[in-house]
């Protein structure tokens, strides 16, 4: 939908830098499938002249033909700060493909790539890949990853490394950024045009309302809320949460310096360059309540084409005021449905919350433990050991599990029934950084190998495959920590 908005401010067109000796590192499949993309038994593309489309290096094929593709503007807050213009600096749209943008990340510069080199390394593009892949099979909303396509080409980040392009899909890419942008240049009529596409294309249940853009607002305020909530089920930090990394369809957007938690710890902080732990796990909640209240400000100049100044101002508080209880609900529900708890007990939330101090101070696997938890036997009077990641010597966990054993009592599913409905809101598998830095070792050294078995086992995630039990286990304690940066 950015190719309605047309013009320097808005966004222009820009022809992809071609990528030297491009050759296929892995395909999607599943992402595939979105666009019709068909594929041989290899997994590649029938038509071969794709690998020069996802490469930057072509816009035509026989069966498509991309004619305007588009680098967009925006600004945004990074870590709290107010940045100004920014844009697109390494990610160029190409066109749209039944009903999904198709976006190349790393496809070289484009007008808004300051003093960026506009590509993408095949370390960044390889995580972005498995991540967006993985978080869909999760269930959680996300960009898709179509293919990286890598180079022989050197390009310098902390240290010289190759470079790659990775294929994004997406309804839309649009995010708080862009409304920030035209808000803050005071383009209401650009700003306005955004909206009213927005709600055409995204939102029509908004069209039909009285006040359709608090009503706008406060869907995105929605779909945000739900998706932190989300993130905060699995342990994932998205590591870098400032206002123009986050879409206005509650998408994951833009993974760079993320990371799942393996042992623990409620404070921690995936980036390295966060040194401050603005994006601490713990705070993520906060942080995208701050981002609605920027989305607030840029709102602002819509509401007022119908209400006072004050009358907006008082309807986008309010509406804002809703995101933390929609947020508590939906972290509540996702954290019930983790330990197997269908009644609606008002004393819910206070056992997750001790649940989840007493594996801070436990250090345990957080995956691994609300896996175990499905083995748990109400009618069993002994504490039963889970399994060597799960309670250890913890005193605090061994009474909260006593606690947690009377209130399954109340349920009225068996045993049985519960541990399999657990089973589907716990993964067994998930992107770990130690699994992801083996592949792309592999991968630097030419084999894609690992690269497409991790694609093959994080796309069906709450399985057993027994085959792949080594892939659910955390790092040892002693390798867990591998830096991750904004260039990642």
């Amino acid at each position: 939908m950015a190719f309605t908005l047309q013009g320097d401010e808005a966004s222009r067109i820009t022809i992809p830098t071609p990528l030297p000796n491009p050759y296929w590192v892995v395909v999607s499949r599943s992402a595939a499938e979105l666009i019709d993309l068909e594929l041989n038994p290899h997994g590649l593309p029938v038509d071969s002249d794709w690998l020069d489309i996802l490469a930057g290096n072509s816009l035509n094929t026989p069966s498509v033909s991309f004619e305007r593709p588009l680098a967009t503007a925006y600004s945004g807050h990074q870590f709290g700060v107010w940045a100004g213009q920014l844009g697109d600096g390494r990610a160029i749209l190409l066109g749209d493909m039944a009903g999904f943008e198709l976006q190349l990340k790393g496809a070289g510069k484009t007008p808004y790539s300051r003093m960026g080199d506009g590509r993408a390394v095949l370390r960044s593009s390889i995580r972005e890949f498995l991540c967006s892949e993985a978080m869909h099979a999760l269930g959680i909303p996300t960009t898709r990853a179509l293919s990286v396509v890598g180079s022989p080409e050197m390009i310098r980040r902390e240290s010289m490394e190759t470079a790659a392009v990775c294929a994004r899909l997406a309804p839309s890419f649009l995010r708080i950024g862009h409304f920030e942008h035209f808000a803050s240049t005071g383009n209401v009529r650009l700003l306005k045009q955004l909206a009213d596409t927005l709600i055409s294309d995204h939102y029509p249940e908004c069209a039909a309302s009285t006040d359709p853009y608090i009503k706008l607002f406060t869907q995105i305020c929605a779909r945000n809320a739900i998706l932190v909530a989300q993130w905060q089920a699995v342990g994932f930090c998205h590591g870098v949460l400032n206002s123009d990394n986050i879409s206005v369809l509650g998408l994951t957007l833009d993974y760079g310096p993320f990371g799942f938690m393996d042992y623990c710890q409620l404070d921690h902080v995936c980036n390295h360059s966060d040194r401050g732990g603005r994006y601490a796990y713990h705070r993520q909640p906060q942080v995208m309540h701050w981002n609605m209240a920027c989305l607030a400000s840029a709102f602002l100049p819509l509401l007022e084409l119908h209400h006072s100044a004050e009358e907006s101002q008082d309807l986008l508080r309010n509406a804002l005021h809703q995101f933390t209880d929609q947020y508590a609900a939906a972290w509540k529900c996702a954290f019930q449905k983790k330990l197997g708890l269908n009644l609606d007990l008002s004393s819910d939330v206070a056992l997750i919350e001790r649940l989840l101090q007493g594996l801070h101070h436990s250090g345990i696997d957080f995956s691994n433990f609300f896996r175990s938890l499905g083995a748990i036997k109400v009618g069993a009077q002994d504490t039963q050991t889970l399994d060597e990641c799960t309670l250890g010597t913890s005193p605090e966990l061994n009474k909260w599990i006593s606690d947690y054993r009377i209130r399954l009592s109340k349920e009225i599913q068996s045993d049985e029934a519960r541990s399999a409905q657990m089973a589907q809101s716990n993964p067994k598998f998930i992107l770990r950084n130690h699994l992801a830095q083996h592949a792309i070792e592999m991968a630097q050294a030419g084999d894609f190998s690992e690269v497409e078995r991790l694609l093959g086992i994080l796309s069906t995630p709450y399985d057993e495959q027994a085959s792949f039990e080594a892939y659910s286990k955390p790092p040892p304690k002693d390798s867990v920590s591998i830096p991750i940066s904004c260039s990642s």
